[in-house]
This record gives structure tokens, C-alpha cells and sequence, in this order.
């Protein structure tokens, strides 16, 4: 069973290497998706309690990322590195689910997915 939970999160960050724009210092309203997979307990029902997800994925990249300026923390902080170093710090936290996929949006319609190594 695949388990999905979602986040929004502000933060600042600028891309050094980056010629335009987007090298300037400026803002997101980040939305992150992360999904995980599980076999579902019978005894439960559940594959993962959405509560133990959340507060994971609260704890790692949310509450470390929300209104930060994200380059203190990962230096090009382009939405690819950035989902990198989310799936690093959430895969790390999970005991009896595999995580699947983390999909990161820097605006409505402009977001990347991670699927790990």
C-alpha cells in the first residue's frame, strides 16, 4: 500500500550558479508531497498512521526549511537539491515503511520527483 501525505512550507533561497532571474534572492510558498509504501497491518488496518508520517516529515523538513533562507542549509538550493536532502532526511526516520517518492513544487504548476538513488 502506498501512503501519501502533503506540506506546505515559506522559505527564501537564491541560485548562485545560476544566470538569471531566479539568481536573485526571492520567495516560495513550497508544497511537498511525500509518499511512502507499507504493507497494511492487520491488526491497524493501516500501512502507516498518517500522524507518524506528518510528524516525520514535519520535524525533518518543514519545521528546518519554514521560513528559512534555505541556502544556510543546502547551499544551490534548486528544488532538485532540495528534494534531495528531503528524501535523505525522511528516509532516515521511517522503521516499517519504504519510502516511494517525494515531489516538491516551487510554484502551482513547476515541481520535480524524487524516487531515491
Amino acid at each position: 500500500m502506498r501512503v501519501t501525505k502533503e506540506f506546505t512550507f515559506d522559505a527564501a533561497h537564491n541560485l548562485p550558479n545560476y544566470h538569471g532571474k531566479c539568481e536573485r534572492l526571492h520567495g516560495h510558498t513550497y508544497r511537498i508531497q511525500v509518499t511512502i509504501e507499507a504493507p497494511v497491518d492487520p491488526q491497524t488496518g493501516m500501512a502507516l498512521d498518517f500522524a507518524i508520517l506528518g510528524d516525520v516529515v514535519k520535524e525533518e523538513v518543514v519545521d528546518a526549511l519554514d521560513h528559512r533562507y534555505i541556502n544556510e542549509i543546502i547551499p544551490i538550493s534548486s528544488a532538485e537539491n532540495v528534494a534531495m536532502w528531503a528524501w535523505q532526511r525522511v528516509s532516515g526516520r521511517l522503521q516499517r515503511a519504504k519510502l516511494r517518492e517525494i515531489r516538491l513544487w516551487e510554484t502551482p504548476n513547476s515541481f520535480v520527483t524524487y524516487h531515491g538513488d
